[in-house]
């Protein structure tokens, strides 16, 4: 209620020309800052009701370009201080600098301020003295790292005009998946066990996250404090001296193909790779095409594809987590494909020996399913791997595999594979169609 109140200008600053709030100003550090990023980077739509800016050190010239940013709107910005503690050092000095830069523009700080804490913590009983918009609490065993779905998460993203109920839904859906007793129907149980093994339980090697949406650059930052201060711990828990846990690092592809990914495919085998793909490319009925049947899209699958298929061929382990699209939850559906000529639909298996290599079964199963949820391909039963059936469109049918790449029979040209890969990706499907060397 509170942000919709905000939104609709019933809550409004006192000196706003706009006469409601434009702006969140975010003053927190750790848990208080990352999880808001994230999710502001990850799912805010292209025009927020409110536009939101962060605070998240204690860096003066950091604070000043925030704050410089703003200009005049400060006077139609709501800040939001958050910490647990009520006293973190760098959340404290933050809201004493923006305090300062209020003096100094003539507001009135408590008119625009909200508290995000714990009750009666310094910073709860100065927002009550000091008669703050509004104050919302912050439980003691809620974690500052998983504190999310809190206030914490939950109140920047209803501002920004991010649908928190269906935040909430997909969290009770996880919340639920995870409790699941059967191994492979426990989501969180299998990832854990893959890094488990791949960094032989002692955290051995270091992760390295590359999300290939860019709306999930923040996601490695996010992820890094959630894994290292979890399992960053010097004792287990029969007081064995052990130090373990696992270092987390990463930024985005394809965008480190063209950083750091020689010295992970050629370099120190210090780590394995968690890959995010997301398989949504656009919004149904928003794609195109770049050339004939080949989309933007189906290059970044394909980068993801040849980036995965180069480090295994160099033995460099990896990790791929898939979700169907960037959503407040991810919910599995059919797609329906625009296909002239529909055929009969195949298991798996039947695509895999259709293209003559039964042996690539998985990596042609994700071409598939990247198809499939980008409307070129339809699911036309079932949602497991293992038992769905998959309808093509009738130009694919005449589609073979080598370890060249796909080729078309009848027309006998040779798909040659992104930068010499010995595995295919989705672009090189197309009928005639050569990519470019180098």
């Amino acid at each position: 209620k509170f942000a919709d109140d905000v939104i609709s200008g019933k809550i409004k600053p006192p000196s706003s020309p706009e006469g409601r709030f434009t702006q969140i100003l975010s003053v927190g550090i750790g848990g208080s800052a990352l999880g808001p990023q994230f999710v502001a980077e990850a799912l805010a739509p292209d025009n927020p009701s409110l536009k939101i800016r962060f605070i998240d050190n204690t860096d003066p010239a950091g604070i000043d370009h925030q704050i410089a940013q703003l200009g005049s709107e400060l006077a139609s910005t709501l800040v939001i201080v958050i910490s647990k503690s009520g006293g973190t050092p760098e959340t404290r000095n933050g809201l004493l600098e923006v305090q300062k830069a209020f003096r100094e523009a003539g507001l009135e700080f408590a008119k625009q301020g909200v508290a995000i804490t714990q009750e009666k913590s310094l910073l709860d009983n100065t927002a009550r003295i000091e008669g703050w918009v509004a104050r919302f609490p912050m439980f003691d065993w809620v974690g500052g790292r998983t504190s999310e779905m809190s206030a914490v998460g939950l109140l920047p993203a209803a501002l920004q005009g991010i649908d928190i109920r269906e935040m909430l839904v997909g969290a009770s859906m996880m919340d639920e998946a995870t409790r699941c007793t059967e191994l492979k129907n426990n989501p969180a149980a299998l990832l854990a066990l893959c890094w488990y093994w791949a960094s032989d339980g002692i955290g051995s090697k270091d992760m390295v996250v590359l999300p290939y949406k860019d709306s999930l650059l923040l996601f490695s930052r996010y992820l890094q404090q959630l894994v290292m201060e979890s399992l960053g711990k010097e004792f287990d828990l029969d007081g064995n001296r052990v130090n373990q846990g696992i270092t987390v690092y990463g930024n985005k592809g394809s965008t480190d193909q063209h950083a750091y990914i020689q010295q992970l495919r050629e370099g120190v085998h210090n780590f394995f790779v968690t890959f995010i793909e997301v398989l949504l490319d656009r919004p149904p009925g928003h794609d195109w095409e770049l050339e004939p049947g080949v989309t933007c899209g189906d290059y970044l699958f394909g980068m993801l594809q040849g980036t995965r298929s180069a480090l295994y061929a160099n033995n460099r382990e990896s990790i791929t987590v898939t979700v169907l699209a960037l959503q407040k939850r991810v919910l599995a559906v059919l797609n329906e494909a625009s296909c002239k000529e529909p055929v009969e639909p195949l298991t798996l298996e039947e695509v895999a020996d259709r293209c003559h290599a039964p042996e690539h079964i998985e990596m042609i199963y994700k071409i598939i399913e990247h198809m499939a949820a980008n409307d070129r391909a339809l699911i036309a039963e079932g949602f497991h791997h293992r038992s769905a059936l998959y309808e093509m469109c009738s130009e694919m049918s005449s589609l073979h595999y080598s370890p060249a790449g796909f080729y078309n029979a009848s027309r006998c040209e040779v798909l040659q594979p992104f930068d010499g890969s010995a595995l295919p990706n989705f672009i090189l499907q197309k009928l005639g169609w050569q990519i470019p060397q180098g």
